[in-house]
């Protein structure tokens, strides 16, 4: 379908830009008649070319034209026009002026012979007019008061004498003005226009002019070929007590015997605009495919939009109600129906609204507002949508916002729909085709739809979906449209369960981004996430963790797998300083070598500000909480957005959380194999609520990449025996523990714990032998076979070893075999020999002794020490140790010795027993 601009013509002034005050829509009769008036409603001939012959405006001249001919049936001699402020009362007025003045002439005129036509008439009656335009109006001489200056445009100085000699002090009663209309020898018409304007400023002749007005509306009605059409507002804008006092004083008085005429039909709304602002609107083989496929994109999805629209009621087929659709598409074009319809469904109920010049001025200013930037801006669609609006220009929302009475709704509009950093820009970024700028669209009917005087100030959906649907847009899009620009906004609302406002009012998501803005960086932003990432890798761990360390003697050298959490505003790119830090930290810890760097799990930040922006939302969300807890806050929000504080709170949380275990996924371990030493894992995405733990998730991520696990078999061991120690067949369990911990071998969740028990379990079975105290000769003063072996014998020192299954076996055979009994010789049967019964000997009585070993012990032997004795001292009863040992370090070092020993002793669970001093 092709572009709207490419087929209608708007007129020149509009395509020129010129200006569009409503008031340049607006006739001003008394230079209509002094022919002052521009020339479009000063020439006749130019002005019924753009004038449209409503079903109102064909009553309300018929009624006129038939009254003057001398028509009584059906007609009044007194009418009012009744509408709001820029409803056509003018207009109408001028209408009649025209015709009246212009007699038979005027049937050549455009539109004029249908009007005849339809009031049964031949031609134009010519007449005599008086026009009065209040706020015109002001006396001179010759004409001091309204009454001689309208007697004196209808029968000139013989009028003035009609009324009498005390015209100029006293209104003229009925007869006088009989006399008046007598001496025009004519039919008359008297136009009134802005009465009330007239009375404020002339309040001294308020009384008279009253009585003036009750006696021509007696006189005129005694006529048979006499008029009089007075306009009155509908409105009550701004009016004070005493302007309400006379509107009703001359209400009265006219009502009694007029004919109230509104002055303003809503459905033919759209050919006036038409023909006001279009020089031509295309072939009508366009209009008509562009109506067809726009009703049928509407009754494909009749269920989703407003019933008004696409209703099929009993009395109407689906046929008829959709040709009923596809001609008002028609009839509007080049506008869309929703565009139009908005000012007469809603903005006619606010008060200062100018319902026909105020469309005008703002539909004229939107159409030149993309002819002036040659349609830069604007989308290349069939029909002019409300989502067109081009709001981003200062001068055409001023207008809006005129005819609205709310110029603080211009805050609004520029932060979520139109401003350089609106939020509806900001969505839009990536949207291109069909759904190009769709927030900002949104956002616009939002505004159109939600700002009228009506009670229900709400865009709903449906209302949204007609608006904006089109061939090729499903209403789903705009529907999560309307939903993401609210979630982003902080002046649109969501009403019920599909509605939508926009107001001067901030959200609470305004207030919590200002609370956000406040935060402090040092106090308030970096403690909280530091203490969140803690809280999430604490819950549910299953191995020690260190947090953020800001030096490698931070990290203990411990022979037990560890998570080691670095600090947030650290982020993983894959190289650079971190990388480098990483590798040397997880060799070195201090100045010395480590001795289990394998057991160093890093878990790392992923670039990006996404966890901080969740935590500074969760601390907004929880100090706006505050707020109204206390009563600081909650006077600006409805009691919707108070309700779901809470819950806002609890969702600003949970995405916190889950921005940890998105965020930390990169996880770094040694592998001697890599050419820096480190492996990295990626973890992907993660969410808190898949249930679990983020020290689980890191465990399983280590699992599933084959580097870490649960146990270890005999197999495993024997295949990875160092090729070194085959010769020996004995490995020291503290270099078989080491091999576990520097990346020699698979990772131990507890190393210490799975080897213990499996090196039981592989000498009970054969697998291995277990021994210990080597002696000079090769040989062990304790070798475990095939038998029981306590865990307290398996302990990860030089001089324990795990023996291969020959060098056991090989080791065992050569202990001596117990002494063979005596053999008995052969042939010889042993004569038993009666044994006496030996008297039983008293029982020896049970002594104890304890034994107290003191001394120093040299270095060189505490191995040996812990081998021999120590194991000795179980064969006694309740053995007791008490160790009382002191050392000296450098005291560059202390610090990292003193962590060292405390981390061993909390290994060994002697942390409340034993203490370091």
């Amino acid at each position: 379908m092709e572009y709207w601009y490419k087929i209608a013509t708007p007129r020149d002034e509009i395509r020129e830009g010129r200006s569009f005050n409503p008031d340049e829509f607006a006739i001003a009769l008394e230079q209509v008649v002094a022919g002052t008036a521009p020339e479009d409603y000063r020439d006749p001939k130019q002005f019924f070319a753009r004038t449209c012959f409503t079903r109102a405006l064909r009553e309300h001249a018929g009624m006129v034209l038939r009254r003057l001919s001398g028509e009584t049936t059906n007609t009044a001699p007194v009418m009012t026009l009744i509408t709001q402020f820029g409803g056509g009362k003018t207009h109408t007025l001028t209408t009649l002026y025209h015709l009246v003045t212009r007699g038979a002439e005027a049937s050549a005129y455009c539109g004029v012979a249908e009007l005849l036509k339809e009031a049964r008439l031949n031609a134009v009656p010519e007449a005599r007019v008086a026009v009065f335009v209040g706020n015109a109006w002001d006396p001179q001489s010759g004409r001091e008061t309204p009454w001689i200056d309208i007697a004196c445009q209808l029968a000139g100085d013989a009028g003035v004498e009609a009324l009498g000699t005390t015209a100029r002090t006293t209104p003229p009663g009925t007869q006088s003005i009989a006399r008046v209309f007598k001496a025009a020898n004519a039919p008359v018409l008297i136009l009134f226009d802005e009465v009330l304007n007239f009375l404020n400023r002339h309040r001294d002749m308020a009384e008279s002019f009253h009585a003036f007005i009750h006696n021509l509306t007696v006189a005129t009605t005694e006529t048979t070929h006499g008029a009089a059409v007075i306009s009155l507002p509908r409105s009550q804008v701004e009016m004070t007590d005493w302007d309400m006092q006379w509107q009703n004083k001359i209400s009265k008085v006219v009502r009694r015997v007029a004919k109230d005429l509104i002055a303003n039909d809503e459905t033919e709304i759209s050919e006036v605009i038409r023909r006001r602002l279009f020089e031509d609107i295309g072939n009508e083989r366009t209009r008509k495919n562009v109506a067809k496929a726009y009703a049928d994109w509407c009754f494909e999805r009749r269920a989703q939009l407003p019933p008004e629209w696409t209703a099929v009621d009993t009395a109407a087929t689906e046929a008829k109600a959709k040709e009923n659709l596809r001609s008002k598409f028609e009839a509007c074009y080049p506008f869309h129906p929703a565009t139009l319809s908005v000012f007469q469904r809603k903005w006619q109920a606010l008060p200062q609204y100018q319902q026909t010049r105020g469309t005008l001025a703002m539909l004229a200013q939107w159409i030149a507002c993309f002819y002036r930037d040659e349609f830069k801006t604007a989308r290349k669609e069939p029909l002019i949508t409300l989502g067109s609006a081009p709001l981003h220009d200062m001068g055409f929302r001023s207008t809006i916002l005129g005819q609205l009475g709310e110029s603080k709704l211009a805050v609004a509009i520029d932060a979520d729909i139109v401003g350089e950093q609106a939020h509806a820009r900001a969505l839009d970024a990536d949207t291109k085709g069909p759904l190009r700028d769709i927030h900002r669209r949104v956002g616009t009917v939002i505004l159109f739809e939600s700002s009228g005087g009506q009670t229900d100030k709400v865009a709903h959906l449906p209302e949204l979906r007609f608006a904006l649907g089109e061939p090729g847009v499903d209403t789903t899009s705009i529907d999560n449209a309307a939903i993401a620009l609210e979630n982003k906004s902080y002046f649109i609302r969501k009403v019920g369960s599909d509605g939508f406002k926009i107001g001067y009012q901030p959200t609470m998501k305004k207030v919590v981004n200002d609370r956000r803005a406040s935060l402090d960086e040092e106090t308030e932003i970096k403690p909280a996430i530091r203490k969140l990432v803690e809280d999430e890798f604490r819950r549910g761990a299953s191995i020690p963790i260190v947090f953020f360390p800001r030096e490698s003697p931070d990290i203990p050298d411990a022979p037990k797998l560890s998570l080691v959490v670095v600090e947030p505003d650290d982020e993983w790119t894959g190289s650079g300083s971190l990388r480098e830090q990483i590798a040397e930290w997880t060799r070195q810890r201090g100045e010395s070598s480590r001795l289990y760097p394998a057991s160093l799990v890093w878990c790392i930040k992923k670039p990006g500000r996404e966890l901080r922006d969740k935590v500074e939302l969760m601390l907004a969300w929880k100090r706006v909480a505050r707020e109204v807890a206390d009563g600081t806050l909650g006077g600006d929000f409805d009691r919707t957005e108070r309700t779901e504080l809470q819950s806002k709170v609890k969702d600003a949380e949970e995405a916190a959380k889950d921005e940890v275990w998105g965020g930390y996924r990169f996880v770094v371990i040694a592998d001697n194999q890599e050419t820096d030493g480190l492996k990295i894992i990626d973890l992907g995405a993660g969410h808190s609520s898949s249930g679990g733990t983020i020290c689980g998730r890191v465990i399983s991520a280590l699992k599933a990449e084959a580097l870490l696990n649960e146990s270890v078999g005999a197999g495993y061991i024997d295949r990875n025996w160092p090729p070194a120690l085959k010769g020996s067949g004995a490995w020291p369990l503290a270099s078989l523990r080491q091999s576990f911990l520097n990346g020699s071998l698979t990772r131990l969740l507890d190393p210490d714990a799975t080897l213990r028990g499996k090196i039981v379990e592989f000498v009970a079975n054969g697998d291995f032998g277990l021994a210990s105290g080597k002696k000079d000769d090769g040989t062990y003063e304790r070798v475990w076979f095939h038998e029981p072996v306590s865990t307290d014998e398996v302990v990860f020192e030089s001089g324990v070893f795990l023996l291969t299954k020959a060098k056991a076996q090989a080791l065992k055979s050569m202990q001596p075999e117990s002494s063979p009994s005596l053999a008995t010789s052969p042939g010889i049967t042993p004569v038993p020999v009666p044994q006496t019964q030996p008297k039983p000997e008293p029982s020896p009585k049970v002594s104890t002794k304890t034994f107290i070993i003191a001394g120093k012990i040299p270095p060189e032997t505490w191995n040996r020490f812990g081998t021999r004795i120590l194991p000795k001292l179980r064969t006694g009863k309740d053995p007791q140790i008490e160790i009382d040992i002191s050392v000296t370090v450098d005291g560059n070092l202390a610090k990292i010795f003193e962590a060292e020993i405390q981390q061993i002793l909390k290994e060994l669970e002697l942390a409340d027993k034993v203490h370091l001093k």
